[in-house]
């Protein structure tokens, strides 16, 4: 199932290879994270799909309010990956979560779960590096956000490392 939707994922966004590239990378930490965090296989199916469609609003963002802002990928997003997701046989609980996170992806004050908070650490993990954050920054997000063993190694491995 994970590899027919980022075959559309891929196919949705063209030739568009930086943000292909971007849900590659999400969702390569999200799957790593949710398992060492041993998360069951229904909310590992659950961050997987939601990381690898967690940007698809942006499109239509872009084209409807010449913005790739977070709240307009957050209100797009949803009915993209309803598409998308249409005739994947996805139980209707586990799409309205997947829905769910990626229309609250930019939402920090209402992470509700731990699959949410995995989808915000893989999002910065990346969004770190590709936004050449400095260390002060990369800090105060950890500080701010991280809350998994798993993704605050990450960070701190990756990032912070003196």
């Amino acid at each position: 199932m994970i590899a027919s939707i980022l075959g559309k994922m891929i196919l949705y966004y063209g030739e568009d290879v930086r943000r292909i590239n971007h849900a590659l990378k999400v969702y390569g930490f999200a799957r790593c994270i949710a398992r060492q965090e041993k998360l069951s296989e229904k909310e590992i199916l659950i961050v997987e799909i939601a990381s690898v469609l967690h940007d698809i609003g942006i499109k239509e963002a872009e084209r409807k309010y010449n913005s790739s802002s977070g709240k307009y990928q957050e209100v797009e997003g949803p009915p993209v990956a309803r598409e998308l997701l249409d005739g994947m046989n996805i139980e209707p609980q586990m799409l309205e979560r997947v829905c769910y996170l990626i229309g609250n992806h930019h939402s920090y004050q209402k992470i509700d779960g731990l699959d949410f908070q995995i989808l915000v650490e893989a999002d910065f993990l990346v969004n770190v590096f590709e936004n050449e954050m400095p260390a002060h920054s990369i800090e105060a997000v950890k500080k701010r956000y991280f809350k998994t063993e798993t993704g605050g190694k990450f960070l701190e491995n990756m990032y912070l490392r003196k």
